[in-house]
């Protein structure tokens, strides 16, 4: 009896430990976004386990957003094939709110966002990544490791070079 309770409190204690709640707080894993890139191809976000993700989200028509990605383009240069602590290399999962095909190509071009994982809906504010993030403002970014777990939240300029940085192995 008394192996038989050892190995079912084992289990259920062994499943808390494993089992992680999908949120938006960090230490949450990150909700999967499945969206299509400009080619109409699905890219789903859980693709890259694995890998540390910036998860971003902005537009094409948004002034602070295109702002921020130099910094980001820099990031990606400096950590994409880098070793973390809790997963190898950096990759940017770029969702973006633009109602417009076009215009949303001429930013991407124009910033020279060179990466692969762009996404959107076209459905602007109504999409349901940002719906699901419960995005209100850009540009914003959850920052999550290789097992989807969100490590942090909203880093820009210096201070996500700084966090990386962090992070390495």
């Amino acid at each position: 009896m008394n192996k038989i309770f050892l190995l079912l409190a084992f289990t259920i204690t062994s499943n808390l430990l494993f089992s992680q709640e999908v949120g938006l707080n960090i230490g949450d894993k990150a909700p999967e976004i499945n969206l299509k890139n400009p080619n109409a191809e699905e890219m789903k976000l859980s693709s890259l386990k694995g890998k540390y993700v910036i998860i971003d989200f902005w537009a094409s028509w948004c002034g602070p957003c295109r702002r921020e990605n130099p910094n980001l383009v820099q990031a990606y240069k400096k950590f994409n094939k880098s070793i973390f602590k809790e997963g190898k290399e950096l990759e940017i999962y770029s969702v973006s709110l633009d109602k417009n095909l076009n215009s949303w190509i001429n930013a991407m071009t124009k910033d020279q966002l060179f990466w692969e994982y762009h996404v959107s809906d076209l459905k602007g504010w109504q999409s349901n990544a940002a719906n699901t993030y419960n995005i209100q403002s850009i540009p914003q970014t959850f920052l999550i490791n290789g097992d989807g777990i969100i490590l942090a939240k909203n880093l820009k300029g210096k201070k996500l070079h700084a966090f990386l940085e962090k992070e390495l192995k």
